[in-house]
């Protein structure tokens, strides 16, 4: 099963790294959501 995991994130690499970007906005977006009614 490890070897199946490995295998799928070699060949979708820039997948992943799609994801990993959008997830990263995501969390900017939430945190500075949480953030901005507390600055005005």
């Amino acid at each position: 099963m490890l070897n199946q995991i490995k295998l799928a994130a070699k060949e979708s690499r820039e997948t992943l790294l799609g994801d990993f970007i959008g997830a990263a906005a995501l969390m900017v977006t939430l945190v500075g959501g949480l953030y901005l009614p507390g600055l005005l």
